[in-house]
């Protein structure tokens, strides 16, 4: 076991969606959240969700998926830093060795690129690692080494742990093509996806 735990933040507000909730976007035929949630239950690893208060549809998304532990966040509004302090302290109380954080708005992500993570953090998991995509431009999911789990539990707005990362040397890890920076935020951006992909 590589000792990872894994945070699926989705405690955001979707606010471009102008009324919609991008987490209850249909693809493959379930909201992307519960496909994301699935994605990441199948490492085996412990998976945390941060909620927002007030989106009792996204708990529902997550129905009958048991091995998952929920976090309500309160201060959601804030931004990622409030879904990141939540999980740095869920993860150290676990003693996990790293931290793998996943956005839930990432349609093209499977299980296949969560071990593809995995199997480079084990290798070295004193190490920060970033997925990238086939043209090198960097995404999600990122994993941190527990030694950065103090930081991370320290950290404040909605900037997530960019200044984490620019103070550690990062590994990248490639994943096939726009799987690690495909997100989707609006409305059109989630209809010109799937008129390309037909999801």
């Amino acid at each position: 076991m590589s000792g990872l735990a894994v945070l699926i933040a989705a405690a955001g507000g979707s606010s471009r969606m102008r009324g919609r909730d991008k987490l209850l976007e249909p693809v493959g035929g379930m909201p992307i959240l519960r496909r994301v949630a699935l994605a990441a239950l199948g490492l085996g690893a412990p998976v945390l969700v941060t909620l927002p208060e007030g989106r009792p549809a996204r708990r529902a998304a997550l129905d009958g998926l048991d091995r998952l532990s929920l976090a309500h966040v309160t201060d959601a509004s804030e931004g990622m830093a409030a879904s990141l302090r939540a999980g740095a302290g869920w993860a150290g109380a676990l003693e996990a060795r790293g931290l793998m954080i996943l956005l839930a708005d990432m349609p093209e992500i499977d299980l296949g690129d969560l071990k593809t993570m995995e199997a480079a953090f084990g290798r070295d998991p004193r190490k920060a690692y970033r997925a990238e995509d086939a043209g090198g431009t960097a995404g999600h999911p990122v994993i941190f080494p527990a030694r950065l789990f103090a930081r991370l539990a320290h950290l404040k707005g909605d900037t997530g742990a960019r200044e984490v990362l620019r103070e550690e040397k990062v590994t990248r890890v490639a994943l096939p093509a726009r799987h690690a920076t495909t997100d989707l935020d609006t409305p059109e951006a989630w209809a010109a996806w799937r008129l390309k992909t037909g999801l």
